[in-house]
Parts: structure tokens; C-alpha cells; sequence
């Protein structure tokens, strides 16, 4: 635990916001850190709660109150060593993670629960800053080999347990460069490419070779792939983006949000952006289009507006469905809840010039509340249905379950001997924090299958 009492003589800090005036100028993360002697205080918060929650919520099972107690005591680089313990990235999950560690926290029942995601992201920044999270490469090495396809959160944590364990890992990435969605989908407001590109080269050092411009299964033929590793794991992700067939969807300014992400030439400048879907893909190409200069921004979703607190059908330690606001809500834009759009509006010369919809109950439309939107981009940012069934998975063969994800056993093999699965491509579109436990999970039965037992610990 922390100081006790702590709880009770000092308030909630999280990290502070830099002025809106101020970032949306520029691409820098959002956020100054804490003050490390503001972190400790914060970390004072933990309680002696007895059966620490936030355990059982996060599914890395993170060593909370362990870490928190000492940065109270001043042992930060002892902080670092029980993070990493559970946790390959936390300064991935400290910026990305919506934290439901601290929807369960205890102190969450009737006051501001701990600021866990603050407290993991200062520990893991200073790690790095003082020179204590360093490559660790095997001491052994076995004569066996393991292909990772995919380089997201996934496929990362396993290719570095996989390596750590002295097997040769070589992970493939059809982009040019390493990291999936954490370099190609997440704004880097959100997290400053530096912070994956130094975990990367931890990971070379460590022995982990990284084969970009490869799309498996397309460029590298899966008989090659099985000829030449004894075990492959799937970590490709969700990737194929759930769309909105309406009238006029093939109207030019409307676009799939990681396109929009991903692709320099869809500028907001000087346009009108209606975004489609209020999750945090939305909120990304929010801040995205405030960066670029959007005129106006209009983010919508079908469902209704949360409540300021938990509703009583939604008690603690369950996630809080509440009203959120992102730093990107807060730059700017309007929001707009039990919304549907039924049409795209041409402008007659085949551009998108506005959407109509109406309000929605229950996701049925209420007769009277039609509207229009003017609008000359449209982000469709509405979520993934599941991986690319194409090109690697049809050339497998492997088997998919009911919704189209990659069917897994409980010892995270597929169908065939030897292939293995983890992340969003077999669990469907999740958190960076379930990508990381499942790679840690998977990589830890790969081990097993390859040398029939292993030391490498298991998340979930």
C-alpha cells in the first residue's frame, strides 16, 4: 500500500493537459507529465484495500499497489522492475490504456479512485530516462524459430517474450515499418512515435529481426513460412473496418477513419467534418481534423448520451459507463448523441455536401427529428468487424469462429499444429492492454509447445 490514510488527505492529480490554444498547433502528445514528487503523492493514494481490485480488472493483472508502494517509499527504479514483470509496454498502456484498473478501484466506491495510468507511465518514462529498462537478450539460445505476423501491441509482447526465451523470432509487417496501429493508427498527440521507436530498439538489441514490406501469406508464401519456422504465431489485428452502405456512400469526401489517419492527402483544412461513431477512433480523427485546420467538426453516435454517474444497473468494480470527455472533446467540435445518419447529400457534381439523419430511441428513428448536417468530409470511424480473410488466413486454411475471427483452442493454437494466434485477430477488436496479454499469453504456450515446458509467465 501507500501512506496511510493517504486517501484521505490528498485529491486526485492526473497529468496535466497543455492549454488547447497551445497544442492544437502542433503534433506534440497532449500531455506534461507529472512532477515526479507529485507522482509519489498520487501513488500515497493506494489503499490497504485488502483485495485490490484493480487486479482482477486489468487483464495483464498488473502489480498495482506493489508499484504504487514503491514510488510512495522513493524506489522507482524497484517500481520499474515489478511493472515490467507484467507488462512488456506500460509506457504504451500509461498513454493508450483506458484503464479499467481504475474503473474497480476501491477507493473508486465513494471518492476519485487512484491515478494508476499517471503513476505506470511516469515509472516507465523514467525507466528509460535513467538508463534501467535496457535490452536483456538471452543467455541461451535454442535451435528453435518462431515467425510473428503483425507488429501491434500483439505480436510485439510475444516476439519479446519469444526472444527473452533464446528463440530465434522474426516478425513480419506488410507495412514499411514496425508497429501496426500503434504507429500507423494512433496520432501522434496521443503517443509521440519516439516512445515506440525506443522499445523497438530494445527489441533488436535483444535479437528480435523485424521483416517490414512483407505481406505474409502474399509476398512470402505460407510454404515457406511453415518450411521455415517451427511455430507461427497470427498477430495481424482487426483490420477490416465495419462501412455504412447508405444512399450516396460513393460519393467523393467520405472515407474509412484509418484511411483518413493513414493517408496525408485527406486534409480537413478548410473543410466541414462530420465524424461517424463516438468511440476512440472518433476522437482520434477529431483531434486530427482540429490539427489540420477543420472549419467545424460534428462527431456523432447512434447511442445515447451516458450518464455524468454510474447508472444504478452499473455498480463497482464493473467498467463506468459514464460520460467521458478526451482531450480532443475538449479542443473543440460538437457531439451529438441517439443520432443516425440515413443519407450522404451530392452536391451534384459527385462530392459529399451534407448528411441527413434523425434522432434515434432504442436505435429506432423518431418521426420529426430529421436533420442535415453541412458537411464536405465524412470520417467513417465505426469500428473493425474482424481480420483480413484474404491472402495469409485463406492460404492457411485455418478455421474462423462464428464471427469471422481466427478460431483458437485454449492453448492459443489454431486449427493446424503449430500456428498460434493472439490479439484482435482471434478476439476481435479489443484494448492494446488484452493485445499485450493475450501476445504475453500465447508466447508463453508457443515456448511450451516448442520445448515442452516454459518459465514464461502467463496473463490470461
Amino acid at each position: 500500500m501507500g501512506e496511510a490514510g493517504g486517501f484521505l488527505r490528498h485529491g486526485r492529480e492526473t497529468v496535466h493537459y497543455r492549454p488547447v490554444a497551445e497544442r492544437v498547433r502542433d503534433w506534440r502528445e497532449v500531455w506534461e507529465p507529472l512532477p515526479l514528487d507529485e507522482v509519489a503523492v498520487q501513488a500515497a493514494r493506494c489503499m490497504d484495500c485488502g483485495i485490490p481490485s484493480c487486479h482482477g480488472a486489468c487483464p495483464l493483472a498488473n502489480l498495482i499497489p506493489d508499484w504504487n508502494d514503491l514510488v510512495y517509499k522513493g524506489d522507482w527504479r524497484a517500481a520499474s522492475q515489478r511493472l515490467h514483470a507484467t507488462n512488456n509496454f506500460p509506457e504504451f498502456t500509461g498513454r493508450l490504456c483506458p484503464a479499467p484498473c481504475e474503473g474497480s478501484c476501491v477507493l473508486g466506491i465513494n471518492d476519485d479512485p487512484v491515478a494508476i495510468k499517471s503513476v505506470e507511465m511516469a515509472i516507465a518514462d523514467r525507466a528509460f530516462a535513467e538508463g534501467w529498462e535496457v535490452p536483456r537478450p538471452p543467455t541461451q539460445k535454442t535451435d528453435r524459430s518462431v515467425a510473428v505476423i503483425g507488429s501491434g501491441p500483439a505480436g510485439l509482447a510475444a516476439a519479446q517474450q519469444l526472444t527473452r526465451a533464446g528463440h530465434r523470432v522474426v516478425v513480419f509487417e506488410r507495412a514499411p515499418l514496425p508497429g501496426g496501429l500503434l504507429r500507423y493508427g494512433i496520432p501522434d498527440f496521443k503517443m509521440e512515435k519516439s516512445v515506440l521507436d525506443r522499445r523497438l530498439d530494445q527489441m533488436r538489441a535483444e535479437g528480435t529481426e523485424f521483416r517490414c514490406n512483407v505481406d505474409a501469406g502474399i509476398d512470402l508464401p505460407v510454404e515457406d513460412l511453415r518450411r521455415d519456422f517451427d511455430a507461427l504465431l497470427l498477430a495481424g489485428g482487426a483490420t477490416i473496418a465495419r462501412d455504412l452502405a447508405l444512399p450516396g456512400r460513393q460519393l467523393e469526401g467520405i472515407h474509412l477513419a484509418m484511411e483518413y489517419l493513414t493517408t496525408p492527402e485527406i486534409s480537413a483544412a478548410g473543410r466541414h467534418v462530420v465524424i461517424l461513431g463516438g468511440g476512440d477512433t472518433g476522437a482520434d480523427c477529431l483531434g486530427t481534423a482540429h490539427r489540420q485546420g477543420a472549419l467545424s467538426v460534428h462527431q456523432l453516435e447512434i447511442l445515447p448520451r451516458p450518464p455524468e454517474d454510474r447508472a444504478p444497473d452499473n455498480p463497482w468494480p464493473q467498467w463506468p459507463l459514464v460520460f467521458r470527455t478526451s482531450a480532443a472533446h475538449e479542443e473543440g467540435g460538437e457531439r451529438l448523441f441517439g443520432v443516425a445518419t440515413e443519407r450522404f447529400v451530392d452536391d451534384g457534381l459527385g462530392n459529399v455536401r451534407a448528411i441527413q439523419g434523425r434522432q434515434v430511441q432504442g436505435f429506432e428513428p423518431i418521426p420529426g427529428t430529421e436533420f442535415e448536417i453541412p458537411c464536405d468530409l465524412v470520417i467513417l470511424a465505426l469500428g473493425f468487424l474482424g481480420p483480413q480473410w484474404t491472402g495469409l488466413l485463406e492460404e492457411l486454411g485455418v478455421d474462423l469462429d462464428r464471427r469471422g475471427n481466427v478460431k483458437r483452442k485454449a492453448d492459443w493454437m489454431t486449427s493446424l499444429p503449430g500456428v498460434f494466434v493472439a490479439g484482435d485477430m482471434g478476439r476481435g477488436q479489443s484494448l492494446i492492454v488484452w493485445a499485450i496479454a493475450e501476445g504475453r499469453s500465447a508466447a508463453a504456450a508457443i515456448d511450451r509447445w516448442l520445448m515442452g515446458e516454459t518459465l514464461l509467465p502467463a496473463a490470461v
